[in-house]
């Protein structure tokens, strides 16, 4: 059978992938996509998305608890796990139906199936009905990552669980150990946690949240002591022994080693690239600890292919792979004025219970890189929309570079800060100074106006507190 001849063709279809293909079909190129297992990948059907559907339902419940607070009565509080799991998976469903939806509505060719690249220019889909072999003078790798296994932690499905099992659980866990407190495994910790799983978390590194700032990690770690978790840091797991009904759990902390028995581990100690089986290594493409090295317009350095999203490197956030995509489109297209994407411009967001985001550099960070700095904060419990919503407890942070003014960071915990810290992204890229958010009017009553506080605070004008 002839090849088939396209102008780019897109390995893995999530947030990077299926984005580049939309660009590069609305540039004018011929496109082609493949996908080996879902449509929108991880991120819609075992990551950002159901995960989220999830911790919407343990937060209602929370609410649910909390109901005499606001004056309103609700009894026989109770949830259906299977319930709860069966919304996540129809929410990711309908979203990934869209994500189809949307490579037809684009005129993106899909292929269902995996993809290797035998030669330059070259792709091999091998489907359900036999391989399909194409060409592009362009092709961009997409293709993802796992859950990073650690030897000893393996998940069985069972009694340890990696993300996917524990978004459709086997049973609700009663005594749950959680390994590791980035965003995935904080998440989890805070749903479980909340719906009445004992739960602790083991982190490796002095503080829970450790690509955060100090304080927040600080503040985060007291409110999650405070629903009731046990955090263990500067521990680590250094073996499970399994048995039908329960996992017992070696722990070194302070150079002891304690076990302890739990009847689920969730482990979420990083994520490794999906780079094995395409045929990178006989192309030349340099991989580094799971990663494919590019350059900051995502080249591999191999003439026509690209590597976007988590598979060339932290920060592992779906956003940054679509602006990832939609860069490479652009730079293929020949479009001038092309920008690379500044990993300190990119927003993380967690949310757990109460729910954290941050951008830019820290306050450690930004000393260390010799600036001097202004700091500003702001308590929830100084903001009368915070106090109405019943959520006083939070704060927002903000780093400025004292001799220009320059908004160098800024960390938030707290009801609704993944929403807020866009207006911090925003400032940023129009490289906003102390000067401009001062003067911005926010509105009243909102969350908002602790931005403006806080900003207010590193120049010692706050109002509010």
């Amino acid at each position: 059978m002839a090849a088939q001849n396209f102008d780019v063709i897109v390995i893995g279809a999530g947030p990077g992938g299926y984005v580049a293909a939309i660009r590069a079909s609305q540039l004018g190129l011929k496109t082609a996509i493949v996908e080996r297992e879902h449509m929108g990948g991880i991120c819609l059907n075992w990551g950002c998305i159901p995960t989220k559907a999830m911790l919407r339902s343990s937060e209602v419940f929370h609410l649910m608890h909390r109901a005499k607070e606001f004056g309103l009565s609700a009894d026989g509080i109770g949830y259906d796990l299977d319930k709860v799991v069966d919304r996540s998976r129809k929410v990711a469903k309908q979203l990934s139906g869209g994500v189809t939806h949307l490579m037809k509505k684009n005129k993106v060719t899909t292929f269902m199936g995996a993809a290797t690249i035998p030669a330059k220019g070259k792709v091999s889909v091998k489907t359900d009905k036999g391989t399909e072999e194409l060409t592009a003078k362009n092709i961009i790798l997409a293709t993802g990552a796992r859950a990073r296994e650690l030897p000893g932690l393996e998940a069985d499905g069972k009694r340890v669980w990696t993300y996917k099992a524990a978004l459709t659980p086997p049973h609700m866990p009663k005594k749950l150990l959680v390994i590791g407190s980035g965003a995935i495994g904080i998440e989890f910790a805070s749903f479980y946690n909340t719906l009445g799983a004992d739960t602790t978390v083991v982190e490796v590194m002095d503080r829970v949240l450790p690509v955060e700032d100090e304080e927040i990690s600080a503040f985060a770690k007291k409110a999650f002591e405070k629903q009731g978790m046990k955090i263990l840091q500067k521990a680590m797991v250094k073996k499970l022994d399994r048995a039908a009904d329960k996992v017992t759990a070696h722990i070194e902390i302070g150079g002891k080693v304690e076990t302890q028995d739990f009847d689920t581990v969730i482990s979420a100690v990083g994520i490794v690239g999906n780079v094995e089986n395409l045929g990178l290594e006989a192309l030349g493409v340099k991989v580094d600890r799971s990663h494919v090295v590019t350059d900051e317009f995502c080249r591999t350095g191999v003439e026509g292919l690209y590597a976007i999203g988590d598979i060339a490197g932290a920060p592992w956030l779906a956003h940054k792979a679509s602006h990832e995509g939609v860069m490479v489109a652009e730079l293929i297209a020949g479009k001038n004025n092309v920008h690379p994407i500044k990993p300190e411009s990119i927003a993380g967001c967690t949310y757990c219970h109460p729910q954290v985001a941050s951008v830019g550099l820290s306050e450690a960070k930004a000393k260390e890189k010799g600036y001097k700095v202004k700091v500003g904060r702001f308590p929830f419990i100084g903001n009368g929309k915070a106090i109405a919503l019943g959520e006083p407890e939070g704060l927002v942070k903000t780093v400025f570079d004292e001799k220009t003014g320059e908004l160098l960071g800024a960390h938030m915990i707290g009801a609704e800060v993944t929403e807020l810290i866009q207006g911090y992204v925003v400032g940023q890229k129009l490289e906003t100074t102390e000067e401009d958010l001062m003067e911005t009017v926010f509105p009243h009553p909102t969350l908002s106006e602790m931005m403006h506080e806080s900003v207010l605070d590193a120049y010692d004008r706050v109002i509010h507190i």
